[in-house]
C-alpha cells in the first residue's frame, strides 16, 4: 500500500492531500496482542494513550517501547504502583503520579501538533479530597496534552464559602472540569457561575445510596445548568481528553 502510494505521488495519480488523508489511517504496529496506532497523532493533534489496567506488565513495557521509537509525549493511565515502578527503572524520564494513577513522557515542552500550546487554561475543581485521584487523573491528562492547568481542590458544597474565594481562578479558565462523588451537586453550582464549557466527572466516592457514583451522575445528567457535560464515573481522563479538544478550538500561543 506504500509502495502504491509513493509511486502515486511521483506520477500525479494521486494528489498530495489525498496521500496525506491516506497516511493518516496507515501506520500502526501489530505487536500481535495489540494494534498501537502510531498515526492517531496525526489524525487527532493526540497521540495513543496506554490504559494499562488489566494489563500484564510485559505488555505494558512492550507497548511504550514502540510508542517511545515514535514522535509525541506518552501517557499510561491506571497504571498501578508495580507496573509504574518498572516502567520507571525501564525507560529514562517518567514522570510518575501515583494519585492520578498515570506515568507520562514529556518530550515536546508542551506543544500540541502544529508546534503551539494550547491557548486557554483549563481549571481542575473537585469537590472534595476522596475525589482529588479522579482530578488527578484529568488534570495529568490535560497537562501532558499541552494545556495550562490549574488545580483547585476540596471545595465541594458542604462549604460554598471555599468555591467562592476562588472567583478569580475560575474567572480565567478556558474550561472547567468539576469531580465530585456523593451527591455530585458541584458542576450544577459551577455552571451557573461561568459562561466557559464545564465537563461534570461523577465519581463512585460515597456511601450506599450513592450507588458507587450512579447517584453523582444521574444528578450531573440532570443538573439546572444548562451546557454541562458529563463524562463516565471516574473517567478524569475522558474529562481531560475532552478538555484539551475544547482548548483546542481557541487561538494557540506560540510556544
Amino acid at each position: 500500500m506504500l509502495r502504491c502510494l509513493v509511486e502515486g505521488l511521483r506520477d500525479g495519480s494521486v494528489s498530495v492531500e489525498d496521500g496525506v488523508k491516506r497516511l493518516e489511517s496507515l501506520a500502526f504496529e501489530d505487536m500481535g496482542f495489540a494494534h498501537v496506532d502510531h498515526h492517531r497523532r496525526v489524525r487527532r493533534g493526540i497521540p495513543e494513550v496506554v490504559f494499562a489496567q488489566g494489563k500484564p506488565i510485559d505488555q505494558i513495557v512492550a507497548i511504550v517501547k514502540s510508542l517511545l521509537e515514535h514522535p509525541g509525549d506518552i501517557l499510561v493511565t491506571r497504571c498501578n504502583a508495580d507496573a509504574a515502578g518498572v516502567l520507571a527503572k525501564t525507560f529514562p524520564g517518567a514522570v510518575r503520579n501515583d494519585i492520578a494513577r498515570t506515568v507520562h513522557w514529556k518530550r515536546e515542552d508542551g506543544k500540541r501538533e502544529g508546534g503551539a500550546r494550547l491557548g486557554g487554561k483549563v481549571l481542575v475543581l473537585s469537590a472534595g479530597t476522596s475525589d482529588v485521584p479522579i482530578a488527578e487523573e484529568a488534570a495529568v491528562t490535560a497537562g501532558v496534552f499541552g494545556n495550562e492547568v490549574e488545580r483547585v481542590y476540596d471545595v465541594g458544597v458542604a462549604g460554598l464559602h471555599r468555591l467562592l474565594a476562588h472567583a478569580d481562578e475560575i474567572r480565567s479558565a478556558s474550561v472547567i472540569i468539576v469531580v465530585a462523588g456523593m451527591e455530585g451537586a458541584l458542576p450544577s453550582v459551577v455552571g451557573g457561575l461561568t459562561r466557559v464549557p464545564v465537563i461534570a466527572v461523577p465519581t463512585s466516592t460515597g456511601y450506599g445510596a450513592s450507588f458507587g457514583g450512579l447517584a453523582a451522575l444521574l444528578a450531573m445528567l440532570n443538573s439546572c445548568a444548562s451546557g454541562v457535560t458529563v463524562v463516565n464515573i471516574d473517567n478524569g481522563f475522558g474529562a481531560g481528553f475532552a478538555a484539551s479538544l475544547i482548548n483546542g478550538l481557541l487561538p494557540r500561543r506560540e510556544a
